[in-house]
């Protein structure tokens, strides 16, 4: 003989957005918003190379970058880091005719600098800028991930959403007695983060730098200024307190 099975009551939920009559709770949100200088900056440099045949362009495209990595490697330490993105080299074919003749060959390679001394910055810049078929992009200005700004920022964030926490338990004559729930905005849904991408386009450099057999004078450094960088943070938070004195 079989016992009927009745249904049963489910369990209280202990993590219900409210609380009871004799310990209300209290949520809130807590925001912050901080603006420090940035720590590094990154330049994107894109060399270029074209050739009516594959080994010329070839040739030129690799003389080129190493003239632009020996340039940053001459900077030292105010250069933290040299990356190279991408490397293409594409045959162009001819627009008319059945056949599959290639008019030229187009060669391409990123790089990406990182610097920590910004006051060589615009030296550099501008240098890069004055090589062949050389392309400047940036700067594009940064904090580390694990700078010590994030974290300040997460800081006053908590404590601000203590302070409206408490202003609202004293507008009912109570007072705040724990914390229940501390959570970042949108940690249910993160969004991955990061920099943007470098624009496309045509690349910009100088020629030979040479005009009338004579060489030009170098170009003047960019007086370029560090853009302040604004943080945010948010957070929500559940406090329980005191009966309100109604």
């Amino acid at each position: 003989m079989t016992t009927p099975q009745h249904p049963t009551t489910p369990p209280e939920n202990p993590h219900l957005p409210y609380g009871t009559p004799d310990t209300p709770r209290i949520a809130v949100r807590g925001e912050a918003r901080l603006e420090v200088d940035p720590e590094i900056a990154h330049l994107g440099i894109t060399v270029s190379a074209r050739g009516t045949d594959r080994r010329t362009a070839l040739g030129d495209l690799t003389r080129r970058n190493n003239h632009v990595l020996d340039l940053l490697k001459s900077y030292g330490e105010a250069v933290e880091k040299i990356e190279t993105g991408t490397f293409t080299i594409t045959p162009q074919l001819t627009e008319k005719g059945r056949h599959e003749r290639i008019r030229a060959y187009h060669g391409r390679v990123r790089v990406t600098a990182t610097l920590i001394d910004f006051t060589a910055l615009g030296e550099l810049a501008t240098r890069l800028a004055e090589l062949e078929l050389t392309r400047v992009d940036g700067p594009w200005w940064s904090l580390r991930p694990d700078s010590p700004a994030h974290g300040e920022a997460r800081r006053q964030a908590v404590h601000e959403a203590v302070q409206r926490a408490r202003e609202y338990a004293a507008a009912l004559g109570a007072q705040l007695t724990a914390v229940v729930e501390l959570a970042d905005t949108g940690a249910e849904n993160p969004t991955p983060m990061g920099l943007p991408a470098p624009p496309a386009g045509r690349p910009r450099g100088g020629g030979s730098g040479f005009a009338g057999g004579a060489p030009e004078p170098p170009a003047p450094a960019l007086d370029l200024e560090p853009q302040r960088q604004t943080l945010y943070a948010h957070v929500n938070a559940r406090f329980t307190m005191t009966r309100p004195t109604l």
